[in-house]
Order: C-alpha cells, then sequence, then structure tokens
C-alpha cells in the first residue's frame, strides 16, 4: 500500500469562474471530486497543507484521502493548474478510486549507487532522459519510486526500462521498445582528454644506453 497523504477539505456551493475566483479571494484553492459513478464535488482546500502535499515528490501520482463533511473520499490527483507568474497553484482536480481500480500514472525515477559507476568516476555525465516513467498499474500498487541502478555502468552505456523493477502486475505504457532512462555521457573534459591523446605525437622509440 502506498503512503496516503490526507487533505482537509470544504464544499464549494458553486462551479463557473466567478466562483473559482472568489474562493481564491478568500485565500483558499478551488477543486474538484469526480469519478467513481458519483457526483462531482466542488471542494476548496487550505493553501498552506495543499502546498506541503505539492511539495513531496510524486504528488501526481500518490493517493489521497480528502476529508469532507466526516467523509473521506480516497482519490488520485489528476491535474494541478498554477499561476504562470507565482507558481501558485489555482486548481486541483481529484478522481476518486476503489481497491480495484486500475490507473495510469507517471512514477519519478530516483538514481541509485553513482559512486559504482566507473564513468561517472572517470569524470562522464548522467543524462537523464525520463525523470519519471508512465505506468498502468492498480491504484493499491502505485510505487512512490522507481529504483535505476548505476553501479557497473560505464561511458557509453545506458539504463533501459528493462533493467528497473517494476510492481508486480504493472506495466509501462511504452510497450514497444525497451527504451532508455538515462546514460552516461563523456564530458567534456574527458572528450578533451581523449582528442588530445589521440593527437599526440608517438613517442620516440628508447634508444640503448651506451655500453
Amino acid at each position: 500500500m502506498p503512503e496516503i497523504t490526507t487533505l482537509s477539505a470544504e464544499r464549494r456551493a458553486r462551479a463557473g469562474k466567478g466562483a473559482t475566483r472568489a474562493t481564491r479571494r478568500m485565500g483558499r484553492v478551488p477543486g474538484i471530486i469526480y469519478g467513481g459513478n458519483q457526483e462531482p464535488i466542488m471542494i476548496s482546500l487550505d493553501p498552506r497543507e495543499l502546498a506541503r502535499a505539492l511539495a513531496k515528490r510524486g504528488f501526481l501520482a500518490s493517493l489521497v484521502d480528502v476529508r469532507l463533511d466526516d467523509t473521506l473520499h480516497r482519490a488520485l490527483p489528476r491535474d494541478v493548474q498554477y499561476d504562470p507568474a507565482t507558481d501558485a497553484p489555482l486548481h486541483v482536480d481529484f478522481m476518486r478510486v476503489g481497491a480495484d481500480t486500475w490507473v495510469t500514472v507517471t512514477v519519478p525515477v530516483v538514481f541509485i549507487n553513482p559512486e559504482m559507476s566507473a564513468g561517472l568516476r572517470r569524470g562522464g555525465i548522467l543524462n537523464i532522459v525520463r525523470h519519471g516513467v508512465e505506468l498502468r498499474c492498480a491504484v493499491d500498487d502505485i510505487p512512490d519510486r522507481l529504483i535505476a541502478d548505476l553501479t557497473g555502468l560505464d561511458i557509453g552505456d545506458s539504463i533501459h526500462i528493462s533493467k528497473v523493477t517494476l510492481p508486480a502486475g504493472s506495466s509501462a505504457t511504452i510497450t514497444d521498445r525497451d527504451f532508455t532512462i538515462a546514460s552516461i555521457a563523456a564530458s567534456s573534459a574527458v572528450r578533451e582528454e581523449a582528442a588530445a591523446a589521440a593527437s599526440a605525437p608517438p613517442a620516440a622509440p628508447e634508444q640503448p644506453a651506451a655500453i
């Protein structure tokens, strides 16, 4: 079972742009809970409590219990709209989920053991192709992260999705190829050193010592 965040919400009586603006003027963040064969519920959230939840890694891939009128609505955050100038959250969408719900989520990738990578020790650079991987999985099996192990990787090597352990029963939504998660690339210093070594004149043969 993944970690579940609890957020307290208040009910909003009206929908529409005017109502959402009024909610923001009151210092709260408007949102909605929908799905689960139930009517949508307009809600508002405390911005400080929401900010703490948003600061956690993988918020859009985490379960949330929205407490409303003494009832818990288990949900998955599906979208957060931000102010383009301040990055403050403007609106949050939550989708109700049950124990048998299957969802598509983007799970963050965490890279471990960089000190065990020969390429990184030689001055190479970790080139991250995907910071997150989109998975199809049961809602109770959503991982908080995927682990990519850098042990043994040298410059020019790559980590593919086949080398990342996924939760039982889940699968990546990209199924037609073994796509790349990250690679070890040569830094400019390493490339310059290699080029200098390649262009250096061959060493003169040693002369035999005089007798």
